[in-house]
């Protein structure tokens, strides 16, 4: 029998010694498309191509003009919590957005800005 203490329920979980949390930070610059000196892009290209518009046009119909400056910025931070909300999908993973300091992080400097 193990037992538990209170805060252990915050504990980042390991899997095969490996801390999940960098698993779940890296796949995003994974996935990230590489460019290729091709004329043509494959498929996994112009599928990430077709979702960054899409995703880009979904977020910039609701904002004025003068707020279109921080599609950069609201695309990469879509693209993160989707991927990372996405992880939490495949067992014995840890969806980092659970844990109050990730959100902090994004939170606070956003509503600063």
């Amino acid at each position: 029998m193990m037992t538990l203490g209170l805060f252990d329920q915050f504990m980042s979980p390991v899997f095969l010694g490996i801390p999940l949390i960098l698993i779940a930070l890296s796949l995003p610059w994974i996935l990230f498309p590489r460019p290729t000196a091709h004329w043509l892009d494959d498929r996994l290209l112009a599928l990430q191509g077709h979702f960054v518009n899409s995703f880009t046009q979904q977020i910039l119909q609701s904002v004025n003009p003068k707020g279109h400056k921080w599609a950069v910025l609201f695309m990469t931070l879509m693209l993160l919590l989707v991927t990372l909300n996405t992880l939490g999908l495949l067992p014995y993973t840890f969806t980092p957005t659970t844990q109050l300091s990730l959100n902090m992080a994004l939170a606070a400097p956003l509503w600063l800005a």
